[in-house]
């Protein structure tokens, strides 16, 4: 393939990608105005064509390494499911739990972009300890039962070794995908938050528009990320390392 060739690809890829995020933000605009459960299932589909659309780029390119793309796309549809289920009437438990599993496997992805070691999981450890201390001693929050509240805890856990792979990630090696993987990672911490705040302390709805006004771009920045690998697994990585100032 030729350089020129590529090139031109990558800038229509870029594109795709730029059109895909305009309808993500206005998918979710629409959802925050009239909270339709349509306009929200759409643009949750639409971050996951965004990451397909990634993956067919790897493919075009004759990327052989699908391990990163292929898992970090699973957990867009795990996440894409909760979107929708979570919204529906007595769906949360169900949507929490789907959701959790897209967090399982975005964490199986980040493995493979960096292999797992187990000081990674103080990142993790870091984060879920404060969380988990909030979610059960917090006088703001009723749960209305055991059984939620054992919910957010264990999904506050999984939620928090994702992100703290993201990070550990991105201290051990800095380059673009790690950085893009942990700003997703964060992002969607802190919609998930905000979304906990919203739901069961029933606090002001600015929760609800902080939820949704970064859990879109997280998904978005997730399935993005399958667009940078291509410079990784290319070997371009000096290419893509943030060089120090």
């Amino acid at each position: 393939m030729k350089l020129k060739e590529f090139f031109n690809r990558k800038n229509l890829f870029l594109a795709l990608n730029l059109i895909f995020a305009l309808l993500i933000w206005i998918g979710d605009s629409i959802f925050m105005e009239n909270g339709a459960l349509l306009a929200k299932g759409l643009t949750s589909v639409v971050f996951v064509i965004m990451g397909a659309v990634n993956l067919v780029f790897l493919i075009l390119n004759k990327n052989k390494d699908f391990c990163f793309p292929a898992i970090i796309l699973t957990g867009l549809v795990f996440a894409m499911l909760g979107d929708i289920i979570l919204n529906i009437k007595g769906g949360f438990i169900y949507g929490a739990a789907l959701f959790a599993i897209g967090h399982i496997f975005f964490f199986i992805s980040y493995c493979f972009v960096l292999k797992f070691k187990w000081t990674d999981l103080i990142y993790g450890v870091v984060i879920f300890l404060p969380s988990i201390l909030f979610i059960t001693l917090a006088p703001i929050f009723d749960f209305g039962g055991v059984l939620m509240e054992i919910v957010c805890v264990v999904y506050a856990i999984i939620i928090s070794l994702m992100v703290g792979k993201a990070i550990a990630n991105f201290v051990r090696k800095k380059n673009w995908l790690t950085l893009i993987l942990m700003a997703g990672s964060i992002l969607f911490f802190f919609s998930d938050l905000m979304l906990l705040i919203n739901v069961f302390a029933g606090l002001s709805k600015i929760f609800d528009i902080l939820c949704l006004a970064t859990y879109y771009p997280a998904e978005a920045i997730l399935a993005f990320s399958i667009f940078v690998y291509n410079d990784n697994v290319l070997g371009r990585e000096k290419v893509s390392e943030i060089k120090a100032e």
